[in-house]
């Protein structure tokens, strides 16, 4: 099957640190979450040769919560999770992969690291596809994820702000309560 439209050729593409603010700025305009955590442990964008200085996607990795790394590696300090993945809607067929393969060198020859754990979220009507072209071991479900909350403007809430919310304050609040969505869980060994 051909890809639909202008392929990235390699060449023509980089990818390097960005501040988490440019990242930040990139999933709220572009990620369904419209939103992401405070802080990452390596944030990557991608940038065109010509233009070095417009990020047009973004990798944020973080570590995952210790269950989701005890659950695919004994020394679970050394798992990290990709937390984003975003690429402006204009970019080339394959620029995600691209960003996601950089990204995944540069967490490589760091070193620090050794496994790395993913979810496609079906709720969202992704199906994993790529990880799976980028070689990720589909280990099947992750546990089932909690009911969520959005904005008027769709994005996500959390309930826990200074102090934990209550159903119905959420209500009052305005926010409205999404379904739990099931989640495939990918997971790459890197030593």
């Amino acid at each position: 099957m051909k890809p639909e439209g202008p392929v990235l050729r390699r060449s023509e593409w980089f990818v390097d640190s960005i501040p988490l603010g440019m990242a930040g700025e990139l999933i709220a305009a572009f990620h369904y979450a419209k939103a992401s955590a405070n802080t990452a442990v390596f944030r990557h964008g991608l940038f065109h040769v010509d233009n070095p200085i417009a990020c047009l996607g973004a990798a944020l990795w973080m570590p995952p919560t210790k269950p989701a790394a005890v659950s695919v590696d004994d020394e679970w300090r050394r798992v990290l999770a990709l937390s984003r993945l975003v690429v402006m809607p204009d970019v080339p067929t394959n620029a995600a992969s691209f960003l996601m393969a950089r990204s995944i060198n540069l967490i490589r020859r760091d070193g620090r690291y050794r496994t790395l754990v993913t979810y496609a979220d079906e709720g969202q009507g992704h199906t994993g596809a790529i990880y799976r072209a980028t070689n990720w071991d589909d280990v099947g479900y992750g546990p089932t994820s909690h009911p969520g909350w959005i904005d008027g403007d769709g994005r996500r809430v959390a309930v826990k702000a200074k102090v934990n919310r209550t159903y119905a304050e959420m209500e009052a609040l305005g926010y409205t309560r999404t379904p739990a969505t099931r989640k495939r869980k990918f997971v790459m060994r890197l030593a």
